[in-house]
């Protein structure tokens, strides 16, 4: 019985025509994690309120094209370390496994510190802590100030300094004209001398009271606390990271804008509250309102004091205008 033979022998060679290779987001999350975590320094996190969210660490949010790949890479370290060579060290290791692994160049990597776990060892490679003080030292850390606004009782205190040199100015001309270091017209001789000879009048009394109100507002400013301009991450215990309300505010709309059918995305946070804005091409407003939550409160549950969450649909101005 005789077997056909393919017409183009060559055809069957041809990789071009065996198939295609598509790698998966989650296959290329896979790849990135476990090159993370075969560097010295970079730890494991699940369970506890992680496992209740379902965002372990380290955790990458992968994007992808055609011919390169873009990675977040959140990762939980041991503490004290070397944060930068921390992450040179990540971004190194992780690139080489995705291009040996996948054949894609990566395009761009970002590292976000979520978390810190405290550790006797350095996570430095190859670095000893010697013993003795030093050691202690390490062992229990000064915990880093809360990143905070200026005083309240700055710009009264620029004003008030800046008077307080004017006025220096001021007497030490009169005290040089008064011994005859110099001649010239006195600027405030007159005044002292009304002073000098003035007694009680009905206008000092509101002049003392606003003088004690002021005072008042002065130490009230002084021993004002200063606002926190900051929003820890982590550990409660141990705050190392923060991250400041406009860049909670450009991560929920970052991830807000790629859900389908938002046309633009925009975020305001304060104190207790994220509020997304979206504008829609169209469609059921209150299951857009549901996937732009779905795909924004997972990235929230890194701040340690968590966020009411509430996203605002409106239609899109083009298509306001082309109903009209």
């Amino acid at each position: 019985m005789a077997v056909a033979e393919p017409s183009d022998p060559s055809a069957a060679d041809d990789p071009g025509l065996r198939g295609s290779l598509v790698i998966k987001d989650r296959a290329m999350a896979k790849i990135a994690t476990a090159a993370a975590v075969n560097v010295p320094g970079v730890v494991r996190q699940s369970g506890g309120l992680t496992r209740l969210t379902g965002r372990d660490l380290p955790r990458a949010d992968i994007s992808m094209g055609s011919d390169a790949v873009a990675i977040n890479l959140f990762l939980a370290v041991s503490w004290p370390c070397s944060v930068t060579d921390l992450t040179g060290r990540v971004r190194a290791e992780v690139g080489r496994s995705v291009e040996s692994l996948t054949g894609l160049p990566l395009h761009d990597m970002n590292v976000m510190i979520a978390a810190t776990e405290g550790t006797d060892e350095s996570c430095a490679s190859g670095v000893e802590i010697a013993e003795g003080p030093a050691q202690e030292a390490l062992s229990d850390p000064i915990p880093p100030r809360v990143p905070s606004a200026n005083p309240a009782a700055a710009v009264s205190a620029v004003v008030i300094a800046c008077g307080l040199l004017a006025l220096a100015f001021v007497v030490s001309r009169e005290w040089f004209i008064n011994r005859g270091t110099f001649e010239s017209a006195p600027w405030i001789r007159n005044s002292v001398e009304w002073t000098s000879r003035l007694h009680w009048q009905p206008w000092l009394l509101p002049v003392a009271i606003a003088a004690v109100v002021a005072g008042v507002v002065l130490i009230m400013s002084a021993i004002k606390r200063r606002a926190k301009t900051h929003v820890p991450l982590g550990n409660p215990k141990a705050s190392t990271v923060w991250m400041r309300p406009t860049d909670i505010a450009r991560l929920c709309s970052s991830h807000a804008a790629v859900v389908p059918g938002v046309d633009s995305a925009h975020t305001s946070v304060d104190r207790r509250h994220v509020k997304v804005h979206i504008e829609s091409t169209g469609g059921d407003r209150a299951e857009l309102a549901a996937a732009v939550d779905a795909a924004v409160r997972p990235h929230l549950a890194i701040l340690q004091q968590p966020l009411q969450l509430s996203v605002v649909v409106r239609e899109a101005a083009v298509r306001r205008k082309d109903a009209s």
